[in-house]
């Protein structure tokens, strides 16, 4: 099976900073056409914005928990290359939850952003899928690529919001690949700890001494750059993996084999 995604279309969310822009310039720089979506329009335009108007990266900006700008995203994607093979809901928040308040909503504003913007990009982009396959029988059809947490697994107080997120992010990912696969759409997600998203590392600027707990709980006794979950992303988009879909790939540098850390960040 190849590992190729040359000529591949691909929607990236999240794709203004962290680990979103180092999937996004991954796929690119191996030949994917790429549209990068992110609601910063100004960090995106920073990022990416200087690429050709006819190239292999376009950007899109606006607020995908809106179902008429994720509409149009998918529309966007089509106009520039006519089809899209590849979606990776990368886009995610990170806040804490007091969980005897009854007025926090970051529990609701948490599903919204990390889940239901993923679900409902994912329902878009498949019927796209299904619809420009119609004909064909043979070969992928499609590949959706969750981010979640280790947070759906090891559990602190301080982050129940975002827990509960990563776990249906999980769980959704199990029933979509069950749902598309008559359709030979596969759908994966990872789950990442240790790695120096845009949200960690704001934490750690703000609270030094969380840097070195992470690092020294976490085995392989570092914290992982954004680019070392890129691989794994084109690996779970290409043929290489044909055979796997509604599974959740762990990469974390074994800090699920023993998490103590103290420090309520991902």
């Amino acid at each position: 099976m190849s590992f190729s995604i040359s000529g591949k279309t691909a929607i990236i969310t999240g794709a203004a900073d962290g680990i979103g822009l180092a999937i996004a310039r991954h796929l690119a720089d191996r030949g994917a056409n790429v549209m990068c979506a992110d609601s910063n329009e100004k960090k995106l335009m920073e990022e990416l914005g200087d690429t050709p108007d006819d190239g292999n990266v376009r950007v899109f900006a606006g607020d995908l928990r809106q179902r008429l700008t994720i509409a149009n995203l998918v529309s966007a994607t089509i106009d520039a290359y006519d089809q899209v093979d590849i979606l990776v809901n990368a886009s995610r928040q990170v806040l804490p939850t007091d969980p005897l308040d009854v007025e926090d909503g970051s529990v609701d504003t948490l599903l919204q952003q990390n889940l239901m913007t993923a679900l409902q990009l994912s329902q878009q982009v498949a019927r796209r899928m299904i619809k420009q396959a119609e004909g064909q029988t043979e070969g992928q059809v499609g590949s959706i690529i969750n981010l979640s947490s280790i947070a759906a697994q090891r559990h602190q107080p301080d982050m129940m919001g975002y827990a509960i997120a990563s776990a249906a992010v999980q769980q959704m990912t199990r029933s979509l690949a069950l749902v598309l696969a008559q359709h030979r759409i596969r759908v994966n997600a990872i789950s990442f700890g240790s790695v120096m998203s845009a949200s960690l590392r704001a934490a750690v600027a703000e609270n030094r001494d969380w840097r070195e707990d992470i690092r020294a709980h976490t085995p392989l006794g570092r914290i992982a750059g954004p680019n070392e979950l890129c691989e794994a992303v084109q690996f779970l988009a290409a043929e290489s993996s044909g055979f796997m879909t509604g599974e959740i790939m762990t990469i974390d540098g074994g800090r699920t084999l023993l998490d103590v850390v103290s420090a309520p960040a991902h």
